[in-house]
């Protein structure tokens, strides 16, 4: 699969994505009532994860998971555990999740989806401002127990759009002293 990884400046020790989300997305008029519509092509990894995502293609688990692998084992952050940002919108399967277990598996890396919790229900976050996604995720989430006390976290996301998400949680986990090191991840980038 071909990505076009990039850095991400945020609250962790380093960050990346591997590919944008979106590689075009055209005007094509307006449905009939009046809302814009757009015909879209997704890179191919935006592609993969938009139908796990959205319409439960678990045939996409595996390539998601193998070139973010293989993107971890070459960027080599030191990471020794994989917590996965947890989800803003309740589902019976957490594509995230099955991701990061696939991830974890891969790399022989333990994967801790209850540590970092959320402490009260925010909206999907997709087509909220950035000045109010920091207001939603304000004490939002909290950790419990010592399970990451001292490690060295991937904190893995599929879709950074703004990076409040990932900066709130990573600010978290250095700042409560639970992690030594914080390595941010995301599968895809929205366009900005």
């Amino acid at each position: 699969m071909k990505l076009s990884p990039s850095k991400l400046q945020g609250a962790w020790d380093d960050g990346c994505v591997l590919d944008r989300h979106v590689s075009k997305s055209e005007f094509i008029g307006y449905d009939e009532h009046g809302n814009p519509q757009f015909e879209t092509t997704r890179t191919e990894l935006g592609e993969l994860v938009y139908r796990l995502k959205y319409q439960g293609d678990q045939s996409a688990v595996g390539p998601i998971a193998r070139a973010a692998c293989e993107f971890v084992r070459s960027w080599n952050p030191g990471a020794n555990i994989i917590v996965p940002a947890p989800p803003s919108k309740p589902r019976a399967v957490q594509p995230l999740f099955q991701i990061a277990d696939e991830v974890g598996r891969l790399l022989k890396l333990p994967v801790d989806k209850t540590s970092v919790r959320k402490t009260k229900a925010t909206p999907e976050l997709k087509n909220v401002d950035y000045a109010k996604r920091v207001d939603l995720l304000t004490g939002a989430h909290a950790i419990g127990g010592d399970a990451l006390r001292g490690r060295r976290v991937l904190l893995l996301d599929d879709l950074y759009q703004s990076g409040s998400t990932m900066s709130s949680l990573a600010r978290l986990l250095k700042n409560s002293g639970a992690a030594s090191a914080v390595f941010a991840l995301a599968l895809t980038k929205a366009r900005n």
